[in-house]
């Protein structure tokens, strides 16, 4: 019974409302109780006077006058518990007021802390987070703590990006910058080898670029899906054609497990191709000479199921929830051998969700491989 009065705040409202009526109540049945007899004595005393000197008075009179006396004190007694059950009464009010208000008035201040660019501010969370026992005001500090926290990790990516973006620009425009001064001084050739370096550094900055813009408009929804029914086999087909020799360069073999029979699923292809290229690059970025990516495919509960696993560099635990958050990386380091904008996988969250699927990570650990799952529904 306490724990389902600590979680719901509506109902504390309603018990501290009868709590200030028992406070009032108490207080004006003591009062009443303390001051009625000192008062009645008092006003009876006035009477005994009032009738020695009406000892030749009517009955009548005298009746009158008791009642009037007894009136009196009953009224003098009600007034001032009246008075002292309102302000025990205020006061409970205020005490309780400022608990239920005072949590609202801290995140408020939190808030405008947040908006001035301190994300590392928390507010305290009233009831016992472990046991799960918080009201309403407990769960909604909650919810604001996590989204302070989520609200900082974004803001510390978005420093590392702009120091990763500025590193992926200089190093590119450095060589050719350099190639280019080589050039002019005649101390490099003029022949295919230099201008394929310039290229190879140009091309590396477009892509760069293209992923940035890319990702721009793709959280924006500045896109519409050309939808076609089509199969998961097809796509799939048609995207490995385009990496496999990639694959075979670096010595990574690549398998498809894609059965014949699955259903059809209506998607804009271009798209669905996109977030294939970005898994199937994903792989082939992180798994070593002589390793193994496969792709496969499903059918399960109205909607075609695609893996793309490989026995890789993997991903520790506490990273698989943020993988597909923008600009987010497993390798935290400048200095990388491997490692892309840290927006690909953002990019095909956007667009798989897009068509209505979803997409998650599973990896035993570090160096143990890793799997990227997403999910179509069916052609309806």
């Amino acid at each position: 019974m306490l724990g389902y009065i600590r979680r719901h705040l509506s109902l504390k409202l309603f018990l501290s409302y009868l709590f200030v009526i028992l406070v009032g109540v108490v207080v004006l049945a003591s009062s009443s109780d303390l001051i009625v007899p000192t008062a009645f004595q008092r006003h009876l005393g006035d009477m005994g006077a009032m009738m020695s000197n009406r000892m030749g008075g009517s009955q009548a009179g005298l009746d009158q006058s008791l009642f009037d006396n007894f009136r009196a004190a009953v009224t003098e007694a009600l007034s001032v518990a009246v008075l002292a059950a309102t302000l025990m009464a205020v006061i409970a009010s205020v005490f309780i007021s400022r608990q239920v208000v005072a949590p609202v008035q801290a995140m408020m201040a939190a808030s405008q802390r947040i908006a001035d660019g301190h994300y590392g501010e928390r507010v305290r969370v009233p009831g016992d987070v472990a046991r799960g026992e918080m009201d309403e005001l407990g769960q909604l500090a909650l919810s604001f703590n996590q989204m302070a926290a989520r609200l900082e990790r974004t803001e510390s990516m978005r420093r590392q990006l702009i120091g990763d973006v500025t590193h992926e620009l200089r190093t590119p425009l450095t060589t050719i910058k350099g190639s280019m001064e080589g050039l002019m001084d005649g101390v490099l050739p003029a022949n295919e080898e230099t201008y394929m370096q310039i290229y190879r550094e140009a091309d590396r900055l477009q892509r760069l670029v293209n992923d940035l813009q890319e990702l721009s408009r793709i959280e924006a929804g500045a896109y519409e899906l050309q939808r076609q029914t089509t199969t998961v086999k097809t796509l799939v087909d048609s995207t490995v054609a385009r990496l496999q020799r990639q694959f075979e360069e670096k010595g990574v073999s690549l398998s498809t497990q894609i059965p014949q029979e699955l259903p059809f699923i209506k998607v804009d292809p271009d798209r669905l191709s996109q977030v294939l290229l970005n898994l199937l690059g994903n792989a082939l970025q992180y798994t070593p000479p002589g390793g193994e990516a496969g792709i496969t495919a499903s059918y399960q509960q109205n909607e075609v199921r695609v893996a793309i696993s490989d026995n890789g560099i993997g991903v520790p635990p506490e990273d698989l929830a943020y993988l597909f958050t923008r600009f987010y990386r497993v390798d935290k380091s400048r200095a990388r051998s491997i490692g892309g904008s840290g927006i690909g996988l953002t990019i095909a969250k956007h667009l798989v969700e897009a068509h209505g699927g979803r997409i998650w990570a599973q990896s035993p650990g570090a160096g143990k491989g890793s799997t990227f799952v997403f999910t179509i529904p069916l052609a309806s």
